[in-house]
């Protein structure tokens, strides 16, 4: 996720730009909501400072939850996965044990190549289901891949993990659970990046539990960022897809499911959602008046006019309006060799305050947790902070 995959999408990005920008729901309307940033940005975690190991860097979102003794766990690093733990958000510190590994097994039908936990949820702060960023390189595995490079040989999927310790330790099921895969197997269509990748935060509202996920698009899908929906996140295959008019769209397993070897299933296609133009950071929900607000990173170019981290807002979810720069600064979408200093990725939105154990709202106020990235030539560098900055946040009724 990744530095290789933000990396990875500079090819990406203008194409799912394109088609989010083609669909119904572009931005309209005046803004909804002001976020300002009100305060300097603080350390919460430095690799060379506060790592267990070589593979302790922060390479995703933020993600926290609160456990059932009160103690705050917040996941986002790397794909041999720790959590940072504490009392609370000032007091957070890497835990050393490993919560979920990678096996790098070479058999694409294990789903255990990279995973990364990028969402959880947590109705009791002990039972603890999680959503992974899975993915499976198989130019890594001899054999695997009739293509040349990284990227024309990855396949990325979105599975389900369950934790009954309050995080302390996720576990696999067998076989694997998968949430949403393309509706072919890793060899079909080497050549190019493939599959959902990057989801976001889950969200509540009402009975039903909500997340977005990245696409790079096959024939028949388009490119972009799709809504997936369940009422009843401790059973993974319940998650079904926005289409255009409804939410029921599956992306099932293509090695469990009855497909031939080498084909491709009809599953439909997810309608991509505005004006998102890659993975969105996160996903929070305005107690006071019930808006939605979404930060993400973006490049300059289109609708954003500078590189750096943007906010935009919506009341459903499906329709957001014009977004907003809330920090600029080369992204991991920039080319390295010319961004001149470090890059700003990975956003997420989370109120100390918030309701619930899952941190997936907030009022008035909140802390921007983003990653800072150094680079040294064209090389983006394992040197990297997670930080955060207060932000005041106002939303219009």
């Amino acid at each position: 996720m990744l530095r290789s995959l933000f990396l990875a999408c500079l090819g990406v990005a203008p194409l799912a730009l394109g088609a989010a920008r083609a669909e119904p729901g572009a931005p309209a309307g005046p803004p909804l909501s002001a976020l300002t940033l009100v305060g300097p940005a603080r350390t919460v975690f430095k690799a060379g400072r506060d790592a267990c190991d070589g593979d302790d860097v922060p390479d995703a979102p933020a993600r926290a939850l609160r456990e059932a003794d009160g103690t705050v766990a917040v996941f986002g690093m790397h794909y041999r996965n720790r959590v940072l733990r504490g009392p609370g958000f000032d007091g957070l510190r890497l835990d050393c044990r490993i919560v979920l590994d990678s096996a790098f097994r070479p058999e694409p039908e294990a789903y255990d190549d990279r995973t990364w936990i990028t969402a959880t949820w947590t109705e009791d702060g002990r039972t603890v289901e999680a959503l992974l960023h899975h993915e499976y390189h198989a130019d890594a595995h001899p054999g695997r891949c009739q293509a040349a490079g990284m990227m024309a040989c990855w396949y990325n999927t979105v599975l389900a993990a369950r934790s009954l310790d309050g995080g302390a330790r996720f576990a696999r099921a067998a076989p694997p659970v998968v949430v949403a895969a393309p509706p072919f197997r890793q060899e079909v269509g080497q050549g190019r990046h493939r599959g959902f990748f990057n989801p976001s935060n889950i969200v509540s509202d009402g009975r039903y539990r909500y997340f977005f996920a990245s696409t790079t698009g096959w024939p028949g899908q388009p490119f972009g960022v799709c809504l997936f929906r369940s009422d009843a996140p401790h059973d993974p295959t319940r998650w079904r897809a926005w289409d255009g008019t409804g939410f029921r769209i599956a992306f099932p397993d293509p090695y469990r499911d009855g497909t031939k070897a080498g084909a491709a299933r009809s599953a439909g296609a997810c309608r991509p959602v505005a004006p998102f133009p890659a993975p969105v950071g996160s996903v929070s929900r305005h107690r006071a008046t019930g808006a939605w607000i979404a930060v993400f990173q973006a490049a300059a170019g289109g609708v954003f006019p500078r590189s750096g981290i943007y906010w935009t807002t919506s009341r459903d979810l499906l329709t957001w309006d014009e977004p907003r720069l809330l920090i600029a600064g080369p992204t991991l979408y920039d080319d390295p060799c010319t961004a001149g200093g470090d890059l700003v990725s990975y956003p997420s939105l989370i109120d100390r305050d918030a309701t619930g154990r899952n941190f997936d709202n907030v009022g008035d106020t909140a802390d921007l947790y983003y990653v800072t990235l150094r680079t040294k030539g064209c090389e983006v560098t394992s040197e990297r902070d997670l930080v955060r900055r207060p932000v005041a946040i106002k939303v219009w009724p």
